[in-house]
């Protein structure tokens, strides 16, 4: 008999309430935009490397008189090196500012995440898993 007292006192009936379900829908649709744009971010901070690296090599070219094919869309166009320096320096600005903005983006979901958990581990306490698997 004080074997199944304890399995009955283990097991915590906990009903799951529309407003808890949004909740848990809420956290789930966060977790995977936070997801997302991490992968943007890492993806811009790569292209941001390359125009560095670009940029980089640039300054070894010692004849000003070359042009330097810079792709536009799926064109090439052909601009001197300063020009083509002026146009990486404003392309690296442009994708700092992106980066920025998305890790904005990124602290802003990680309160609401930060929020939720509270909440529902508040409710639910072990029977809800909200840790992502690091796999």
């Amino acid at each position: 008999m004080a074997a199944t007292m304890k399995s009955s006192v283990a097991v915590e009936d906990v009903n799951v309430t529309f407003e808890d379900q949004q909740k848990i829908n809420k956290f789930a649709r966060n977790t995977n935009r936070m997801t997302e744009l991490k992968n943007e971010i890492l993806e811009r901070r790569k292209t941001l490397q390359n125009l560095q690296d670009a940029s980089d090599d640039l300054m070894l070219f010692d004849d000003n008189s070359l042009f330097i094919p810079y792709q536009i869309g799926d064109v090439f166009i052909n601009h001197s090196q300063d020009e083509t320096q002026e146009m990486l320096e404003s392309a690296k600005e442009t994708l700092e500012q992106e980066v920025q903005d998305l890790e904005k983006q990124v602290s802003a979901i990680q309160q609401v995440l930060s929020d939720l958990k509270v909440q529902l581990y508040a409710k639910f306490g072990n029977n809800i898993n909200l840790e992502a698997d690091e796999s």
